[in-house]
C-alpha cells in the first residue's frame, strides 16, 4: 500500500477544521448563511496556509446535500468527489500550464452549460497568476458577468502579478502566515493521532521552520520521522530536529545571546570552538541570533503586564529565561546589538569564509562597550555584567544622594541693537539677505541707496535705468511683502521703503560696492605680500613681478 504524505492525509476537510485563517473561514460561512456569496473569489497569501483546501471546502459546502448549516458531511457521492479531484462540476485549472488564450476560450465555451447536477458548477483556477495577458483579458468577460450557475475561485502565492482589472472583479481573501504557537498545536494533534511521541520543544523548531506554512511543517514531521527511530517507540527531541534538518543546537544559540548581553568575550572565545565542531551555518546562526534581540527588544519595551499580548512566537519557558536574561540590559543597547547581528548576517551571506566572519563578528559584538541609560545607574551604580551568570546585577552600597543644586536663572542677555539705515548699513542689509533670501538678493543688490528720510523713516531707493525690468517684479505684492519683511528682521519694525527710477550711474549699488570692496582688499593684499622680506628676496632673485593674488580660505 502507498504511503500517504501527513500534507495530505490531514488537509482539511470543513471549515472548522482550517488552522489559522479564522478570518476568512468566518466571512465566507456568515456569506454563504446570508445568501451574499460572490461570484468569484480570489484566495491569496504563502504556500501552505490553505487556499487550495478552502476552495475544496467551498465548492463542498455549496455542492453537498447532506450539508447541515453549510458544513460538508464528508461522506456524500458529491463531497466524495471534490475530495478525490474526480468531480465534473467542480473544475480544477492549473494557471501554469494551462496559462494561453486556448485554455481559457475553452473555459468560457464550458461555462454556459448548467451543472450535470446540483445548482452551482465551480472553477477553481490555481496559480491565477501565471495566465497571460492575453488569457486574463479573455477572462475578463466572463469573470464580471458569468451565467448564475457559475462561481470562480482563484488561488495564487503573487498577488502583484494579478491585473487591476481582474482584482476589480474579484472579493479578495488574504490567508495569513499561520502563527508559530498554532502550528506547533496542530502538529501536536497530528502525532497523537499517528502515535508519534516528540517533546513540545521539538514541534516548536518544525513550526518555526515552515516560516507559517502548514505544509511546510508537516513535510518537515513526515522527514523527522522517516530519519528518525520515533516508530520504534523513541521519543523525538528537540536535539534530534536539529540534527536531521541541519538547525543550529538552541542551546548554543541561547549561550551566544548569553555571553553577547553579559559581554563576557572569554566564554564567546570557548563557544567558537564548539561552533566551528558543529559546522554550524553562520546566516542561520545568526538569524536565530537575531530574532532573540527582536524579541528582547519588544519584552523590553512592553509593560510586565503587557507580556502575553506582543507578537513574540516562542515557547513560554523560553521567554521566561529572556525576561530573566535582559532585565539589566538597557534598550539602546539591545537596538545597538540588534544593528550589530543584522550586519554580521548580511556579512556572513556574502562571505567566501563564513566561518571565518562569524566568530570575528560575535567576538566584535562581545567586546562591543555596554550602553547604559541613565537612571540605572542613578538606581544601581554598582551594577555590572559578568561572567555569563543568569542572575541580576548585584547592588552595591547605595551612595548619598547630593544636595539639589539650585541653578540660578541666567539674565537675558540685551538684544544687540538695531542698525540706522545708512549706505554702509544698506550693503550689510544686502549681505544679510544673500544668506537668508539668495533670489530675492540678487535682484536687491542692483538698487542703490539714495538716502533716509528720518521723520517720515522711509527708506529711498533708486532703480539704474539700465535695471528699469526688475521695478515691477520688486514692486509685485508677494516681492514687496518678503523684502519688507526682511528689512524689519535686520533694521527693527517701523522702517518702509520706496523704489523709484533714478538717474544715479549703477556703480553706487550694492553690488558693484561689493565688487569695489573686493578689489580694495586684493590690492590691499598685494600691497601686504609686496612689503614681506620673503616675496621681496624672490622678486630679486627672479627679477619678477606681482601679477595675481589669490587669497586660500
Amino acid at each position: 500500500m502507498s504511503y500517504q504524505v501527513l500534507a495530505r492525509k490531514y488537509r482539511s476537510q470543513t471549515f472548522d477544521q482550517m488552522v489559522g485563517q479564522n478570518h476568512i473561514s468566518q466571512t465566507i460561512m456568515n456569506a454563504l448563511k446570508n445568501n451574499r456569496l460572490p461570484h468569484a473569489l480570489l484566495f491569496t497569501g504563502i504556500r501552505g496556509t490553505g487556499k487550495t483546501s478552502s476552495a475544496r471546502i467551498l465548492a463542498k459546502s455549496i455542492r453537498c446535500t447532506n450539508s447541515k448549516n453549510f458544513t460538508p458531511c464528508g461522506v456524500c457521492e458529491s463531497c466524495l468527489e471534490i475530495t478525490a479531484g474526480r468531480a465534473t462540476d467542480v473544475i480544477e485549472i492549473d494557471g501554469a500550464s494551462n496559462n494561453g488564450v486556448d485554455a481559457i476560450r475553452d473555459l468560457r465555451d464550458s461555462v454556459m452549460f448548467s451543472p450535470s447536477s446540483g445548482k452551482y458548477k465551480i472553477f477553481i483556477i490555481e496559480e491565477v497568476h501565471m495566465l497571460s495577458s492575453s488569457a486574463f483579458n479573455a477572462l475578463l468577460k466572463t469573470l464580471e458577468e458569468p451565467p448564475p450557475h457559475v462561481i470562480f475561485i482563484m488561488a495564487t502565492t503573487e498577488i502583484q502579478k494579478i491585473p487591476q482589472t481582474i482584482l476589480s472583479r474579484c472579493q479578495r481573501f488574504d490567508f495569513r502566515r499561520i502563527p508559530i504557537k498554532q502550528l506547533a498545536e496542530h502538529l501536536k494533534w497530528i502525532c497523537t493521532q499517528e502515535n508519534i511521541q516528540i517533546d513540545d520543544k521539538a514541534l516548536w523548531l518544525l513550526a518555526r521552520q515552515g516560516e507559517g506554512s502548514a505544509r511546510d511543517s508537516l513535510s518537515l514531521l513526515d522527514q523527522v520521522i522517516n530519519f528518525s527511530t520515533a516508530l520504534q517507540g523513541n521519543v523525538i527531541t528537540d536535539a534530534t530536529v536539529s540534527e536531521i534538518l541541519g538547525l543550529t543546537d538552541r542551546a548554543l544559540v541561547f549561550e551566544a545571546f548569553q555571553a553577547l548581553i553579559h559581554r563576557d568575550d572569554k566564554s564567546m572565545l570557548a563557544l567558537l570552538k564548539r561552533l566551528a565542531e558543529a559546522s554550524v551555518n553562520g546566516s542561520l546562526f545568526l538569524d536565530d541570533l537575531l530574532r532573540l534581540f527582536r524579541h528582547s527588544i519588544l519584552l523590553r519595551s512592553a509593560a510586565a503586564e503587557n507580556v502575553a499580548h506582543i507578537n513574540i512566537d516562542l515557547p513560554a519557558d523560553e521567554i521566561t529565561i529572556l525576561l530573566e536574561l535582559i532585565q539589566p540590559l538597557s534598550i539602546p543597547d539591545l537596538h545597538m546589538l540588534f544593528d550589530m547581528c543584522f550586519k554580521s548576517m548580511n556579512d556572513v551571506i556574502r562571505s567566501h569564509e563564513p566561518l571565518l566572519v562569524l566568530e570575528i563578528s560575535l567576538l566584535r559584538m562581545s567586546q562591543a562597550p555596554q550602553i547604559k541609560d541613565l537612571q540605572s545607574l542613578l538606581n544601581n551604580p554598582g551594577a555590572t555584567a559578568s561572567g555569563g551568570v543568569v542572575s541580576a546585577p548585584k547592588v552595591v552600597e547605595q551612595a548619598k544622594k547630593p544636595a539639589p543644586i539650585t541653578l540660578a536663572k541666567p539674565k537675558a542677555a540685551p538684544a544687540p541693537p538695531t542698525p540706522t539705515p545708512t549706505k554702509e548699513t544698506w550693503f550689510d542689509f544686502v549681505q544679510f539677505l544673500k544668506q537668508n533670501e539668495p533670489i530675492l538678493a540678487a535682484k536687491v543688490e542692483n538698487l542703490i541707496f539714495e538716502r533716509f528720510n528720518a521723520e517720515e523713516k522711509v527708506i529711498q531707493l533708486g532703480i539704474p535705468a539700465v535695471f528699469g525690468f526688475l521695478l515691477d517684479q520688486i514692486t509685485q505684492s508677494e516681492t514687496k511683502q518678503k523684502l519688507q519683511g526682511s528689512i524689519d528682521s535686520f533694521f527693527g519694525r517701523g522702517y518702509n521703503f520706496d523704489i523709484q527710477k533714478t538717474k544715479t550711474v549703477a556703480g553706487e549699488s550694492a553690488l558693484n560696492i561689493a565688487q569695489q570692496k573686493e578689489i580694495q582688499a586684493e590690492e590691499k593684499l598685494k600691497d601686504s605680500w609686496a612689503l614681506d622680506p620673503r616675496i621681496r628676496k624672490a622678486q630679486e632673485v627672479f627679477n619678477g613681478t606681482i601679477k595675481v593674488v589669490n587669497k586660500i580660505d
